[in-house]
């Protein structure tokens, strides 16, 4: 069996937390894994690699991605079972052991909690959105994002307005046709000046990617990583550096294009959408 080790606990609690937003929509989801030795070598204090974990929120449409600093370098691709990985996340931390966190200077290394490995699942059949994931290249930033409080207020107005909406129907009409013809009609619309569905952003904020960052964290500097390191994502084996999230250091929002793809990067993750429509039947509710 593989086995990783996720680089500190702070990781660790972030990607059990991804999971378990994917287990809410879906107790069986998977998510591909993707991590290689072939990745550009982290800056001082971004660990030994990077692992990309990609999820399809049912509801959505959507692709997640997160990503997490591994403690050494890895070679991996496979699907697995969330709901296994978020166990095996929960044994290594349940076994933590204390250490020194990397790229502190000698003799100043602080201590840092460092989770035992984490076993990798068995690779399960995947469902056809793990083998069509966004390119590896070719990513464009596109202008016209709004500022990230505006994001916020755009997914509420069209929570609020959905609410409304399906409150003043009459009783007999409230059906679940009715109310996932509604849910289309607004989560098609885009986001401001963009092409980005709202159902692109609402994923982004029922996933945590558009929750408001820690008071002071803005102050630690555009482009750091959590130990002031830029964090990449591994090259050639499908998780492109353009996929990696900005770090939970600067409120920075980026829409890239690629292809028929549309990415929303936030600070802590990204959501990838195909430029095509809803799917019939698509569940709608607000989360």
């Amino acid at each position: 069996m593989t086995a990783l080790r996720l680089a500190d606990a702070r990781e660790a609690a972030d990607l059990a937390a991804f999971l378990a937003r994917l287990l809410h929509y879906d107790r069986r989801a998977a998510v591909r894994l993707q991590a290689g030795v072939g990745a550009p070598p982290p800056q001082a204090g971004g660990g030994g690699g990077v692992l990309a974990v990609f999820g399809r929120p049912a509801s959505f449409e959507v692709l997640a991605i997160r990503t997490a600093r591994l403690a050494e370098p890895y070679e991996l691709d496979a699907t697995v079972s969330a709901g296994q990985l978020a166990d095996a996340i929960d044994a290594a931390t349940a076994g933590t052991s204390a250490g020194t966190s990397a790229g502190t200077s000698a003799g100043g290394g602080s201590a840092v909690t460092v989770p035992e490995p984490v076993t990798v699942p068995e690779p399960v059949t995947g469902p056809p959105w793990a083998g069509v994931l966004p390119p590896r290249s070719g990513w464009r930033q596109l202008e016209g994002l709004p500022e990230p409080e505006d994001v916020r207020a755009a997914v509420a107005a069209a929570v609020g307005e959905f609410r409304a909406r399906i409150e003043g129907l009459p009783e007999d009409r409230r059906t679940r046709a009715e109310l996932d013809r509604i849910g289309r009609e607004i989560w098609s619309r885009t986001l401001g000046a963009t092409e980005l569905p709202l159902r692109a952003v609402h994923a982004a904020q029922s996933l945590g990617f558009l929750r408001r960052l820690p008071a002071g964290a803005a102050t630690a500097g555009r482009g750091a990583g959590r130990g002031g390191a830029a964090v990449p994502v591994p090259r050639g084996n499908g998780a492109p550096a353009a996929l990696a999230q900005r770090p939970p250091e600067t409120e920075t929002l980026a829409l890239f294009s690629a292809g028929s793809w549309l990415r929303l990067r936030t600070p802590y993750g990204s959501i990838a959408v195909r430029r095509t429509a809803l799917a019939p039947g698509l569940a709608v509710t607000p989360a």
